[in-house]
């Protein structure tokens, strides 16, 4: 009839089904309608029809009162249901998911008392939720008594478990499907449940069950077929007898982080086709019986903790295509696949499988679509039948033990691998012409290899699809030379790594406008940094490392550096003039090891604003730190050392709280080797991650900063060769720096008693030999949160008169130096407790060259150290001191008077050569004394001269068997030895 056939007004653009509605066609042929025998609308597809625009309760749609099944999932109506929805009395089946309707669900819902489905679904993502809240779940569901499907998943229903539950069981006894993922439920789960008696399918996914067990009675639905309990904050030990359950289909208990068990064994016959339980805990080996699972497709154990050999039983699996074993502690070897054919994804990458994988049947698995081994220890030769499978798109074989060549392989006609990864292995000789017939190559990774021979980077040309190239860490001597200049690289390239190439010019990369990637470290390209690298990208270049070259200069004019630069690395190069001025979103960026002068410009802070990283150490940069620096609030690691900066810390730092430091983000402050001078601004008692404070080797005139004492992340502080003076402690806190494992505050004009309160706090050092492994590694952090860079501190430590740079900082390394101070009264018994100063070598005592008296403490780690740790305290005694040890032995012996006479000649001939030596002393002297740089400088090159003096003499000593007989006494060595030391 022609009045029923303008049901609708819609928007018919861009759709499908909409198209065919109009007037020139009868109206029974219009798509996604279907008509009874009397003519009347009984279903309604419009799902995906890129509907926009609501509508409400006046809508035509709710006059079709013979509708039962309707369907307007996936468009974008962008309003609220509307309550005419309750006018369709004769709905069975209503689908609105996806389809952007927000807010609260209408209880005219409720009274739609014949449905049977129900879908309300939407994207958990989505910031406009449906929700329901009044009504609830209970009003919506109390009527709705032939409901067998309920799809609510992203619905804002938060009910806790029994409300929940109760709520269902009460109002829906014959449900089979329950959808409620995302729904911001709580638990644990209620028994009620049990009512429903033909649950079939349970999915609960991402909601929070309160580290709530898994409850046994899910294991009574004799029909349940699914199981989705992924993301639901679920603990304690899985119940064995689910995994009994023969109807069960699907089981998904992945993201339970807290979650345990091991996998049972599985009877003959059963019915499971997925099994996912990536991030759990479940561990031990797997059983024999599972290849008892013949319908099994799915398996994903990602990120457990099962070990031992794959059971070779895995083999009898014919149905399976998904395996993603990655990320366990597996073991043995791979097991054969060849029988399931069907495989299209294999992940056993990060665990401990070892043996050949070249005597596998590879060539059989022709669905074979990715294939990831990584982080293994696999080894032998790689497998070439690999490249001929025809639907292969990954090969990631990285960090293996791969050996021998890689040999020419046959390339499939219409190759659609994609990503080609061999980086972290041992394959060598040259890279194979074949590669360069991978078309359809997006990735190509052979990094970390012994790969050698020369490469013209022209070869590159011919894969065009090329995305990322990566060559760094070979013996390959690449030729940037372009054979033909109108071939360039291929222009999609957006990642190029030729660290360690034997590079000696740029490749002309001028014509890239896509690159965002560029690595060229550790080469030999001297000369200029060319002005066109920064406009590589057309200014989307984010990573440019030229880091350990021979670069002399940047090539002016030199323009803005691109604006999303967020690494710059150029360090370990020669250049010279003023720095570059960073990019104002750069994270990383490091100018050290190279020869920049002049000073950093006055608004540096502006450019660094958002850097985690800042290093310009060992250069040659002169005047002040400049105060803009303050507005850079997200820095981790600020590295000035090395440098001839001088004038104070900024101000700013102490006056302005909302500036930096009121936000503090820093890890390590290195302000080593300058000629600054002032006080230690106390705001840094906010930076709370704090691990590294080098001021060392400044003329700072300040008290200890006992008001650092709540940084409980404190590991290095290093306050050496400055004018620190008054007492040391922390008085007022019972854990002052529990972390700490270097501490120098030598050269300085600390006084008073050595503080017992600090060293029992310092438990960090009190580890014992059983500790040391669990505590060994390196004092570094990551810079950047999604990236592979890491940074790692640099700590120079004096023992024995000799400068040691340790530039990876080991967490076990321990290091106390009091020397060349005032302290007074006893060694304190607590330091003994510190055992981490005698189990390991590397660790270093000295609290030499103070007033310390009385007895050395006995009986604990004090005696493992040598005399020069305690030399120069007049009045200390016991082991490893001589006992025959006096006090006036410490002082140099006084002159004589020769040069006294009872009469008033002037006797020239010895006055003289007198006039002549203080001369040239003073000419010595008096740099010395003027220069603190020069005075470092110089007591630098005395202390290596002495050093390998004393070392030589010692050897000497060892050798003969006896002790050595000297021309200076002691008191006279110990003498010279303090000049050594101290500087004095």
């Amino acid at each position: 009839m022609p009045g029923r056939c303008c049901i609708l007004k819609f928007n018919d653009a861009a759709s499908n089904k909409l198209v065919s509605w109009n007037q020139s066609t009868h109206c029974c042929s219009w798509g996604g309608v279907i008509w009874d025998a009397t003519g009347h609308v009984v279903s309604l597809d419009l799902s995906s029809e890129f509907i926009s625009g609501g509508f409400n309760g006046s809508s035509s749609l709710f006059n079709l009162q013979h509708l039962q099944r309707l369907n307007l999932a996936n468009n974008a109506f962008s309003s609220q249901i509307p309550p005419g929805f309750g006018k369709l009395g004769n709905l069975i089946y209503l689908n609105l998911s996806e389809a952007e309707f927000y807010g609260q669900i209408p209880i005219e819902i409720s009274g739609l008392t014949r449905l049977v489905t129900i879908d309300f679904s939407t994207d958990f993502f989505n910031s406009a939720m449906l929700k329901l809240e009044n009504p609830n779940l209970r009003m919506m569901v109390q009527n709705l008594t032939e409901l067998r499907e309920l799809y609510l998943d992203g619905v804002n229903i938060s009910a806790q478990g029994k409300e929940w539950c109760q709520a269902l069981s009460s109002s829906v006894p014959k449900l089979q499907v329950l959808s409620l993922q995302s729904c911001y439920l709580s638990g644990p789960l209620d028994s009620s449940l049990l009512k429903l008696r033909s649950l079939s399918s349970i999915r609960l996914d991402n909601n929070n069950f309160s580290a709530a067990p898994v409850p046994d009675f899910l294991a009574n639905f004799s029909n349940l077929s699914q199981l989705r309990l992924s993301s639901c904050g679920l603990n304690g030990t899985f119940p064995e007898k689910i995994f009994q359950v023969r109807t069960l289909q699907i089981l998904d208990l992945s993201n339970n982080m807290l979650l345990q068990d091991s996998l049972p064994e599985f009877p003959q016959g059963g019915s499971l086709e997925t099994l996912v339980l990536s991030n759990t805990i479940f561990s031990a080996k797997l059983p024999n019986s599972i290849g008892n699972l013949k319908r099994l497709t799915i398996i994903k154990l990602r990120d457990c903790d099962f070990s031992g050999p794959i059971p070779k039983a895995m083999a009898n699996l014919t149905q399976l295509v998904y395996l993603d074993f990655s990320n366990n502690k597996f073991s043995g070897s791979i097991l054969p696949l060849s029988l399931s054919k069907s495989l299209t994804h294999i992940d056993l990458s990060r665990n401990n499988l070892t043996v050949p994988i070249s005597s596998l049947r590879w060539d059989s698995l022709v669905n074979l679509v990715v294939l990831d081994l990584s982080n293994n220890s696999l080894n032998g030769s790689l497998p070439t039948q690999l490249f001929s499978l025809p639907s292969l798109q990954t090969i990631h074989l990285s960090n293996n033990h791969f050996s021998g060549p890689l040999s020419e392989f046959p390339v499939v006609p219409f190759s659609v691998l994609r990503f080609l990864s061999l980086s972290s292995n041992d394959l060598e000789g040259p890279i194979p012409e074949s590669v360069f017939h991978l078309q359809s190559l997006n990735i190509l990774d052979l990094s970390s290899n012994k790969f050698n021979g020369t490469v013209e980077l022209s070869s590159f040309q011919k894969l065009g699809n090329l995305t990322t190239l990566s060559l760094s860490y070979n013996n390959l001597s690449i030729n940037a030379g372009l054979a033909s200049p109108a071939l360039p690289l291929p222009l999609n390239l957006r990642m190029l790594l030729l660290a360690s190439c034997k590079l000696r010019t740029f490749p002309d990369l001028s014509t890239q406008s896509r690159l965002t990637y560029l690595d060229l470290s550790d080469n030999q390209i001297s000369g200029s940094i060319p002005s066109w690298i920064w406009n590589i990208g057309n200014g989307s270049l984010t990573y440019l490392n030229l880091s350990h070259n021979l670069l002399e200069d940047l090539q002016q004019p030199l323009s803005n550096l691109p604006p999303l630069l967020s690494t710059l690395d150029l360090r370990f190069n020669q250049l010279r003039g003023p720095i570059p001025t960073p990019s104002p979103y750069s994270s990383y960026v490091d100018y050290s090891n190279n020869r920049f002068t002049s000073s950093i410009p006055h608004d540096i802070g502006l450019y660094i604003s958002y850097t985690n990283f800042f290093s310009l150490s060992n250069n040659n940069i002169t005047g002040i730190i400049p105060k803009s620096i303050c507005i850079a609030s997200y820095l981790q690691v600020l590295d000035l050392s090395d440098n001839a900066f001088s004038g104070t810390i900024p101000s700013c730092l102490i006056q302005n709280e909302r500036l930096a430091v009121h936000m503090c983000s820093l890890h390590t402050l290195d302000l080593n080797e300058n000629l600054l001078d002032g006080k230690i601004p106390k705001s840094l008692a906010n930076c709370e991650a704090l691990e590294v404070l080098n001021l060392g080797n400044n003329g700072m005139n300040d008290t200890f900063p006992f008001w650092l004492k709540n940084i409980s992340s404190l590991r290095v502080l290093v306050l050496r060769g400055n004018k620190f003076h008054g007492h040391i402690g922390c008085p007022d806190s019972n854990s002052t720096w529990p972390m700490l494992q270097i501490v120098d505050l030598a050269l300085n004009n600390f006084n008073g008693v050595l503080p017992e309160k600090c060293f029992s706090n310092w438990r960090a050092m009190m580890a014992g030999v059983d500790d040391v492994q669990s505590k060994s590694g390196h004092l570094e952090f990551k810079i950047l949160q999604f990236s592979q860079l890491y940074y790692q501190d640099a700590v120079t430590v004096t023992s024995k008169g000799r400068e040691m740079e340790f530039v990876k900082v080991l967490t076990i390394f321990t290091s106390i130096d009091f020397s060349c101070n005032n302290f007074q009264g006893e060694i304190p018994k607590d330091i003994g407790d510190l055992k981490l100063l005698y189990v390991l070598n590397l660790s270093v005592l000295n609290l030499s060259f103070n007033q310390l008296v009385g007895r050395i403490p006995t009986g604990n780690q004090l005696q493992t150290f040598s005399e020069n740790s305690y030399l120069g305290n007049r009045g200390l005694c016991g082991f490893p001191l001589n006992e025959s040890f006096k006090a006036e032995d410490a002082t140099p012996s006084t002159f004589d008077g020769r040069h006294s006479s009872s009469t008033n000649e002037i006797k020239w001939e010895y006055i003289a050569p007198e006039i002549g030596f203080v001369t040239g002393l003073g000419i010595v002297i008096w740099p010395l004394v003027l220069s603190n740089r020069w005075r470092r400088c110089y007591y630098k090159h005395v202390d290596r001269i002495l050093s390998r003096i004393l070392n030589h003499q010692n050897k000497r000593r060892a050798s003969s068997g006896r002790r050595s007989i000297s021309h200076n006494s002691k008191a006279e060595n110990v003498a010279l030895m303090k000049s050594t030391v101290c500087g004095f």
